[in-house]
């Protein structure tokens, strides 16, 4: 049974983590492109629609990659968690269900209108199907959100006799508290990906002296859009998902701090230090004193409960895996805030574009917030552990009693060498994207 959780959770954790790199860069990118076109729309600059089409086109390899991925991942919800999907099925296939049929629907239909359609449309309708694009790119986060935070923090529900979960408040799925902080969290988070990803793009072109114009423009609305989400990341939305952590599943927070024993008085922060699960504490920390008190509660002397508190069967199953993934993933937003700040500081300064070690540090820091992301993510999956629902169903009880552990293990291996495949495949394109350029036209009257 043990080797069977794994094997399930290895697999989904594996084809989730590789679809959600393309899903994170898609939702950022689609409203940066239709910012483009509408400053093309509003200056009459082609350079502009120039660089809408180009994006676009990264956009829809993208898209496409994450169609390709996400269909696995969702049949596994009927062959690995049969069980999870039997019983919650009534609550999480609704959300699941709009998502398919409103946002990707609306996604897909005109972004081949914004690819192709740009003669027929003429400027005007070209940037509403844009927009459109973007529009049904954020609903589709957004209810794919409602999904994960109704397993979060469980609302609107009644469990019937033969333990099955029914929706009895359909409005409490977008009402949840933990939904509108995840959301505007993640989001930011996919605006980080893309700026970045866009500002390495232009730092490339301005390295390599190729597509000058087009670098500075990227690398100009990367930094904006970059130093606007950084900062939105931490806050406030960090902190609102922070404060729901504190609220709904204090023994998460406490191991995603590292706190053991209960700090009365004030709690400090803590910025390094290992986890020793044998001995209950975190070894050569380096800590800041009292701080985590003050971020928490706005008093410095709040007492913070440690996961003494709590029985160890609610314990967070990995606790050294849930505290590295949170300071990972926070780490590296203080480093994003820092780099856009410097950037944008040499941009006010019109220095950005000749200052070579800023834009080697741009293009060395693309993977870094698809890292940073899929640590996030981590986070707030680790720290549901053991649960599937919170409080309500654990992991032994949504498995699927048919599927044996050798047959998981037999497609986790499949997947992890197709998806290789496809990621190379991906790659190549990208770059053949990249290195071509965007393709300059006369604009269209």
């Amino acid at each position: 049974m043990e080797d069977m959780i794994l094997y399930n959770r290895l697999q989904f954790a594996f084809t989730i983590t590789f679809h959600y790199l393309f899903p994170q860069l898609t939702m950022g990118l689609s409203l940066m492109i239709v910012y483009f076109k509408w400053k093309f729309l509003r200056t009459n600059n082609v350079v502009y629609n120039d660089a809408s089409k180009f994006w676009m086109k990264i956009f829809a390899l993208n898209f496409a990659m994450g169609v390709v991925t996400g269909i696995p991942m969702e049949f596994q919800f009927g062959t690995n968690w049969a069980k999870f999907s039997e019983l919650t099925g009534g609550i999480i296939g609704q959300t699941l269900a709009m998502e398919g049929m409103f946002s990707f629907f609306l996604e897909s239909s005109f972004l081949g209108m914004f690819l192709f359609g740009e003669k027929l449309l003429g400027h005007k309708l070209h940037f509403v199907a844009g927009f459109l694009v973007f529009l049904g790119s954020w609903a589709s986060g957004y209810l794919i959100l409602a999904t994960h935070s109704w397993m979060q923090h469980p609302v609107g529900y009644e469990i019937l006799e033969n333990g099955k979960f029914v929706l009895n408040n359909f409005g409490a799925l977008f009402n949840n508290p933990w939904l509108l902080p995840s959301y505007l969290h993640n989001q930011a988070g996919s605006l980080i990906t893309a700026s970045f990803f866009m500002a390495g793009v232009g730092a490339f072109y301005l390295l390599s002296n190729l597509h000058q114009q087009y670098g500075k423009i990227f690398l100009k609305t990367a930094v904006i859009f970059g130093l606007i989400s950084s900062v939105a990341v931490a806050f406030p939305t960090g902190d609102l998902v922070a404060k729901n952590v504190v609220k709904y599943q204090p023994v998460t927070f406490a191991a995603m701090e590292g706190i053991f024993e209960t700090e009365h008085g004030g709690a400090e922060i803590i910025l390094i230090g290992q986890p020793d699960m044998k001995n209950k504490k975190l070894d050569n920390k380096i800590a800041v004193p009292n701080v985590l008190s003050f971020l928490t509660y706005q008093r410095w002397n709040a007492t913070i409960k440690g996961l003494n508190e709590f029985d160890e069967s609610i314990h967070p199953t990995n606790v050294p895996g849930l505290y590295y993934s949170y300071h990972i993933m926070a780490g590296l937003g203080t480093i994003f805030i820092a780099v856009m700040a410097i950037a944008a500081f040499l941009l006010w300064r019109k220095k950005l574009y000749h200052t070579k070690w800023i834009l080697w540090a741009m293009m060395f820091l693309i993977p870094f917030p698809y890292i940073a992301n899929t640590a996030g993510w981590y986070t707030a999956e680790l720290g549901r552990q053991p649960w599937l629902v919170y409080n309500l169903m654990r992991m032994v009880d949504g498995i699927s009693p048919t599927v044996s552990s050798g047959n998981t293990l037999f497609t986790l291996l499949g997947f992890v060498g197709l998806y290789l495949l496809l990621g190379l495949l991906f790659l190549m394109l990208v770059l053949k994207i990249i290195r071509k350029g965007p393709e300059t036209k006369v604009a269209l009257k």
